[in-house]
């Protein structure tokens, strides 16, 4: 397995919270936006600055500020959330779109920096089966072909971690954010006594994303994100199960009333023929991918296509159709199916269904 000193840094700069840069920290200006901050601490201490709770002596901290005392910014404010609409005499505030509550797209969801966000869902799968499970992994490397078939159970337990964190605000003149990602997803064979329940497969992906907020109509969907990133994806193990590549990712994100598209088409970065552990992993896990998001009644359900973009042969690809349901308080229940090539790296040219049933504590984006 190569080393990849970028890819470590860049899952430092995420788990790792800095100090905090003025400069590049301003405070917020709309408390809707503090809703999608993950650590209370932070969320806390955002909604008491959005309503002007922060800078009020101690013994007024259980009053209202008056309604003509002014904004973060200075200027004279209601007391209240600071971009609202008026319905009936009353202020109401507008909710924020998926995307701009989880990337800050417009100047009123900005949080400043070092804000440790939810990216990709978050979630455990007591129970993931597959019919066929790849007991005999391999690859065109004949060093990343393994001599013998393993003893794997076909169901199991797969759980996932996501984080992102933005580290640059207000790059090009205010017009992007640098954002730092990291995702971990793990699949445990938890039942297999005779091989002392070992994890399978573990996929670890840092990334850096640098994200506009843009704003056109295209076909009745609104045009919210455009983003540019480098992508490290690898399982951490030694040959011949080792797997690993980088990307270059665009991100364009289109909204409208409770859907999400996003369309992410890639360019791997090439490595030595000799040492690639997968020369042909992008005709099999894909040359890019759509995802659509729809949230109806509190449910969340999620469709992901990818494709390898070639055809003949080297026409291949997956989808993967999630639904995340409320259950008590932030958790979850959650359901992910998924049918093709590439459900993990190690599985990148194995053909298969899974099935996975279990719980989560944060969705998509």
């Amino acid at each position: 397995m190569k080393s990849h000193p970028v890819a470590v840094a860049l899952a430092l700069a995420v788990l790792v919270p800095a100090t905090p840069i003025h400069a590049q920290n301003p405070d917020p200006i709309d408390i809707r936006g503090c809703t999608a901050i993950e650590n209370d601490a932070q969320r806390l201490a955002c909604y008491d600055k959005a309503t002007g709770r922060a800078d009020l002596p101690a013994a007024q901290k259980r009053n209202h500020p008056p309604n003509n005392a002014p904004d973060i910014f200075g200027h004279a404010g209601t007391g209240g959330t600071s971009v609202a609409a008026a319905e009936g005499g009353n202020e109401v505030a507008r909710p924020l779109s998926l995307l701009d509550s989880r990337w800050e797209l417009t100047p009123e969801s900005k949080l400043g920096t070092f804000n440790i966000r939810g990216y990709k869902p978050v979630y455990v799968l007591p129970v993931f089966f597959t019919s066929n499970q790849n007991s005999e992994p391999h690859s065109p490397n004949p060093d990343n072909t393994l001599a013998q078939s393993q003893s794997l159970d076909n169901t199991e337990a797969k759980f996932q971690l996501s984080l992102k964190s933005k580290v640059w605000q207000g790059v090009f003149g205010g017009s992007g954010d640098l954002w730092v990602g990291y995702t971990q997803s793990s699949r445990w064979q938890v039942y297999n006594t005779k091989l002392s329940r070992p994890f399978r497969e573990t996929n670890y992906e840092p990334e850096a994303m640098l994200v506009f907020g843009t704003h056109y109509e295209l076909f009745g969907w609104s045009g919210r994100l455009l983003g540019i990133g480098v992508d490290h994806q690898s399982n951490g193990r030694s040959n011949p199960l080792s797997r690993s590549w980088n990307r270059v990712i665009a991100d364009i994100g289109f909204e409208r009333d409770g859907w999400t598209v996003m369309f992410r088409p890639w360019w791997r970065i090439p490595e030595s023929r000799r040492t690639d552990n997968n020369p042909d992993i992008s005709n099999y896990m894909g040359r890019g991918e759509v995802q659509l998001i729809h949230e109806w009644h509190g449910q969340e359900f999620g469709m992901l296509l990818r494709h390898s973009l070639r055809g003949g042969s080297n026409s291949h690809g997956a989808a993967q159709f999630t639904w995340s349901f409320p259950l008590a308080g932030n958790v979850r229940g959650y359901m992910e199916v998924f049918k093709g090539y590439g459900e993990s790296l190690i599985d990148y040219n194995h053909d298969a269904t899974y099935v996975g049933i279990g719980i989560s504590l944060l969705d998509w984006y």
